[in-house]
């Protein structure tokens, strides 16, 4: 069989060649598992685009409160809404025929966990062939494709030839197994993790081509805007663990403020002057009795005009001269995997009657008055400590650390122009504002999948690339152009202990 020259039939062909070899054979494990690394990949691009269209959509509402585009996003907006609505359709559709097929290979819809027959090629092809389901979805791609199109003549034109969609039949050669049509083509004799996997890619087809359409249709209003709606209070306090008559200083702010929107702060029941920073500073000295809290109110106005109130208190213990002290040299709470240095004291005990125990994780002394703690279970950890024979507990809290954010240069995902991203050498994982300095984590895998602008058939997927580098994905990156969106999904990333996170994936849109 002559290959043709189009890289799409190139690979059709190919793939059906394998096909045609292992009809007198079991399907191989591996073979398997390809399939299904390609489906997953395929999967998460979908969610990820689809997450992309519906940034746009509500960018397209805030405009439509915007007097300078609002007269423009009357006129956008109903079109991006139509081609959202043609795209639920048929790729719920598909969906459909996807769950149809599983459970004719034996899934049962009730139990999720639940095997079906992966490697048989007789449910694909009664379903698709026999029972002309194939012949439909031709015919409700081909209506959606010209559906899409004619939203916006003028738009029409410029994506006639550029969407993903294509839906022309497979030459092949070979037809003695009956591949004579389109169905034929794509569903006779093929696996049922196969057959899924090419409904996804048509899933993929329609959420990229939604994608590229609502895109447009915004462009021809304005760029996105990313609007912030979360404020955040600074509060802070020169320590928690004071002897009587010494000094009480609590900080408080609010993240993001403007001086022309500065908030009111009141701490222990009074109002509080901001400083320069926009910080309001609060001092008292503390009596004895034990210890104590101090309410913290701030109330500011967010980027809408609304009030808002923020609420905190501040908690403080009062010592004795001759008690013992614990305090977490770093942070507040112990790091499962780290080495948490504790300074001890035991007052007016000397550091030989000083002993420390705790119950998640065995203390190391590491010099006078310091320990080493490595619990080894989240939750909480009492750190108790002997001074002289007289004990006294101390309660932490047990995290682990969190899951470091996977970076690709200065960017984590979003617009970026693709000279940039394609000039990057890899992937690195950033624990950012982590209080431990040192902590690093290594990617140590990725998957890549790249649509758009440069793929015109369809996705280029990289599955189970090892390490971090981009030195392995080199012919995917060289056709990205603008307008490409790169997802990197399946990233894995070894960090303190050897123990292996999955970080979450990243979308890049190249312009």
């Amino acid at each position: 069989m002559a290959l043709p020259k189009e890289p799409r039939q190139k690979m059709i062909n190919l793939m059906y060649l394998v096909l045609t070899a292992l009809l007198a054979l079991n399907v191989s494990a591996e073979i398997i598992n390809a399939f299904k690394v390609v489906d997953n990949s395929l999967t998460s691009t979908n969610k990820v685009v689809g997450a992309s269209t519906r940034t746009i959509i509500k960018s397209f509402e805030e405009k439509l409160t915007d007097p300078t585009t609002m007269e423009k996003a009357k006129i956008w907006k109903p079109k991006a809404d139509q081609a959202v609505i043609l795209t639920t359709g048929i790729y719920d559709y598909i969906e459909g025929l996807k769950m149809k097929l599983k459970i004719e290979a034996g899934f049962d819809p009730a139990n999720p966990n639940s095997t079906f027959k992966e490697d048989n090629t007789n449910f694909t092809s009664k379903i698709f062939v026999k029972e002309k389901v194939g012949d439909t979805l031709l015919s409700k791609l081909t209506e959606y494709k010209k559906a899409l199109l004619a939203i916006d003549p003028e738009i029409g034109k410029q994506f006639a030839s550029s969407l993903p969609i294509n839906l022309e039949t497979p030459k092949l050669k070979n037809t003695k197994m009956g591949q004579s049509g389109w169905s034929e083509s794509y569903f006779y004799m093929t696996p049922t993790v196969a057959a899924l996997t090419m409904l996804s890619k048509f899933q993929n087809d329609v959420k990229t081509s939604e994608n590229r359409l609502v895109n447009e249709f915004h462009n021809k209003v304005g760029q996105v805007v990313v609007r912030f709606d979360t404020y955040e209070p600074i509060i802070g306090a020169n320590s928690t663990y004071l002897f009587p008559g010494q000094e009480l200083q609590i900080s408080a702010g609010i993240g993001a403020f403007s001086k022309n929107a500065l908030p009111q702060i009141t701490i222990g029941g009074r109002s509080v002057p901001l400083n320069e920073q926009g910080v309001a500073v609060y001092k008292t000295n503390v009596s004895a009795g034990g210890g104590g809290s101090v309410p913290v109110v701030i109330r500011y106005k967010d980027q809408d005009g609304k009030d808002q109130v923020r609420e905190s208190k501040i908690d403080y213990t009062v010592g004795t001269p001759t008690g013992a002290f614990v305090s977490a040299e770093k942070v507040k709470v112990l790091y499962i995997g780290l080495d948490n240095e504790l300074a001890v004291t035991g007052g007016s005990v000397g550091d030989e009657q000083v002993t420390l125990t705790c119950n998640n994780g065995s203390p190391r002394k590491i010099g006078p008055g310091r320990y080493i703690v490595n619990p080894s279970t989240p939750g909480s950890a009492v750190v108790t400590v002997n001074a002289g024979g007289k004990t006294s507990s101390f309660n932490f809290r047990v995290k682990t650390v969190p899951d470091p954010t996977p970076m690709v240069g200065q960017s984590n995902g979003g617009r970026i122009p693709a000279s940039v991203f394609k000039a990057q050498q890899g992937i690195r994982a950033d624990l950012k504002d982590f209080v431990f300095e040192g902590v690093t984590f290594t990617v140590t895998g990725y998957t890549m999948v790249c649509v758009g602008a440069g793929f015109p058939e369809g996705a280029g997927v990289q599955p189970g690339v090892q390490g971090n580098s981009f030195g392995p994905v080199q012919n995917l990156l060289q056709k990205c152009r603008p307008g490409t969106t790169v997802v990197i999904d399946e990233i894995k990333a070894v960090g303190p202990g050897g123990n292996t996170r999955k970080l979450q994936a990243m979308a890049f849109n190249l312009y």
